[in-house]
């Protein structure tokens, strides 16, 4: 795999990474020689957070024995100089190394969030006598948000910018990456399949292939994933004619308002499974129905039976998703698909 810079920070990373959501849903032993085996064959970029689990803890002990030959991106959601010490030093502990090549300012989706980390006291005091004491290479941002993503491209104080970038959430991303590129920052791609709906991963690498200076980080859980992205890589070709058509047909048939498989909206008070259910509308294109009524049924009775329209999920959402009008929109249309094959 091919070694690309990292922006201006003079960090070599392969051309597409490795996100740290995924392997959080295997075992320990699963986890860390799909990592490995990612190494092996090429990649040389690893990003995880705080927040993903035991992910941190699976990068450190796949990589130990190389991580002078990797680039080791973490993040937290904290926003104070304090609690950013005291991350660091945990990610440091799960990661088993002494230092970070890249820690990044978790999930910037407010301007107050920006504002925070940014007054005295905040969490970039932190990140920087990190950085002074040689504990962290350089400092970054995730954002969901494109207008505060370009605020804190515009402060000149970070080195990279991580932020959703696909085919379909194309023109958000090239505003960011744009206004990054002008500054020579890292552009690190996050949810360069949608959180997973879109299937054509064949479509959405051929698509990355092009953007010059976006490194995607997809999560893989597999060594089948992990397999089927490495081919993309080692063998690839342009979008014909045909691709194009497709690719516009799958934009066309999500629109702006779809759930990206965050997980951030969790966990519902009254436990209700809401990536699962936001499923179902893609599925439903794409499964038999009988498959797809077995899949669903139990998590979206539970939708209609215990959401209480609390707004607790939309609070949370990064994407700012009205997530309850959503859950009601899917049971409703579930209750007309069942009426279709004669289950109503």
């Amino acid at each position: 795999m091919n070694l690309v810079p990292l922006g201006s920070t003079g960090l070599m990373v392969s051309e597409v990474g490795f996100g740290g959501i995924p392997i959080t849903r295997v075992t320990v032993d699963e986890g860390v020689a799909l990592a490995r085996a990612a190494y092996e064959r090429g990649w040389r970029f690893f990003d995880t957070a705080r927040m993903y689990g035991d992910s941190e803890v699976k990068l450190g002990q796949a990589l130990e024995g190389v991580r002078d030959q990797v680039v080791l991106a973490s993040k937290t959601m904290k926003r104070s100089a304090q609690e950013m010490r005291g991350e660091i030093a945990a990610s440091l502990k799960a990661l088993r190394t002494t230092w970070i090549d890249l820690y990044q300012i978790h999930n910037l989706a407010k301007p107050q969030d920006l504002e925070a980390v940014l007054a005295p006291g905040g969490a970039l005091e932190a990140l920087q006598e990190a950085q002074a004491q040689g504990r962290v290479r350089h400092i970054g941002f995730s954002s969901h948000h494109p207008d505060t993503a370009i605020a804190a491209i515009e402060t000149g104080r970070f080195a990279t910018a991580q932020f959703a970038c696909n085919f379909v959430e194309d023109q958000a991303a090239a505003r960011v990456f744009g206004a990054a590129k002008k500054r020579g920052m890292g552009c690190i791609a996050m949810k360069p399949l949608g959180g997973g709906l879109l299937e054509r991963a064949d479509l959405c690498f051929a698509w990355l292939q092009t953007q010059e200076g976006v490194l995607p980080i997809p999560g893989m859980q597999s060594l089948a994933e992990l397999d089927q992205i490495a081919g993309l890589y080692e063998n690839r070709r342009e979008l014909g004619p045909a691709d194009l058509a497709e690719m516009e047909r799958i934009r066309a048939e999500l629109g702006s308002r779809f759930c990206h498989r965050c997980g951030y909206c969790l966990p519902c008070p009254n436990g209700v499974d809401i990536p699962k259910v936001m499923l179902f509308t893609s599925q439903k294109r794409r499964f038999p129905p009988a498959q797809l009524i077995e899949k669903t049924r139990e998590a979206i009775a539970q939708a209609e039976a215990e959401c209480l329209e609390c707004g607790e999920c939309t609070a949370r959402c990064p994407y700012e998703l009205p997530i309850p009008e959503m859950l009601a929109e899917i049971t409703a249309d579930f209750r007309d698909f069942l009426a279709q094959h004669g289950q109503a």
